[in-house]
């Protein structure tokens, strides 16, 4: 399938999506969103990813920003940094492109930030998977490899783009594109730990939104639950909300 421009969704909704569908529902259908300490520097992380524009160290070029696209996944976004690496001798050229004003052929490596400690985190796995299959797109190369890089251990990850993490990527995008259209925000499914690390917790109310409820339709139930000659009893057309 090739999606027409129009259709093409944020690819950062990815990580959402596999986080938890219902804060992708929440921030990209309902766009939901309460900043914490995390998110806050999270933006600052990004911010400066995208705005030191573009270097070179040795053999690697570094561009900030790139504007992405695939039109077969239905995806577009903005990377945080994008290598080109210097392909060795020996090598062969058909695995490298060939960059404006500089001589040879560089392998493009997707970076993308993250703002905690290093850690296995298959939600940024998709995402900097996703980069990777917007790049090979648009500049006919393989990307086997990329990295995330963790703000406040200052280190990589080394991120090994292989066919498992390919299909679960891909199979993300059919499901994100799935959640636009049906535009129905997903059942909380309270998961303790989880719950507690996402800065919409206190909107989403994990605990007490156990159905396929939006934001707007709860906050529309709890004031009518809460007016006038209200008995207190918790049904609501018929069932228990619980």
């Amino acid at each position: 399938m090739v999606y027409d421009e129009d259709d093409l969704l944020p690819l950062s909704a990815l990580q959402h999506l596999m986080f938890c569908r219902r804060r992708a529902a929440l921030v990209h259908l309902e766009h939901v969103w309460d900043e914490n300490v995390a998110t806050v520097e999270g933006h600052h992380l990004h911010d400066s990813a995208h705005d030191a524009g573009t270097e070179s160290r040795g053999d690697v070029r570094i561009a900030r920003g790139l504007m992405l696209r695939s039109l077969r996944h239905g995806l577009s976004g903005k990377t945080d940094v994008v290598e080109f690496h210097l392909l060795a001798a020996g090598e062969p050229e058909a695995s490298g492109v060939v960059l404006p004003g500089v001589s040879g052929r560089w392998r493009p490596y997707p970076v993308e930030y993250k703002r905690g400690r290093k850690r296995r985190e298959h939600s940024y796995e998709v995402q900097l998977c996703a980069q990777a299959l917007c790049l090979e797109e648009m500049l006919g190369v393989a990307v086997p490899e990329g990295a995330l890089y963790y703000g406040k251990s200052g280190r990589r990850q080394v991120v090994n783009l292989d066919e498992q993490l390919r299909r679960t990527t891909e199979m993300a995008a059919v499901r994100l594109h799935e959640l636009f259209r049906d535009r129905v925000t997903p059942r909380a499914d309270h998961h303790r730990n989880k719950c507690r690390q996402c800065s919409l917790v206190g909107l989403c109310l994990p605990e007490r939104t156990g159905k396929s409820l939006s934001v707007e339709a709860y906050l529309v139930r709890a004031s009518r639950d809460s007016g006038p000659g209200h008995s207190g009893d918790r049904r609501v057309n018929g069932e228990d909300d619980r």
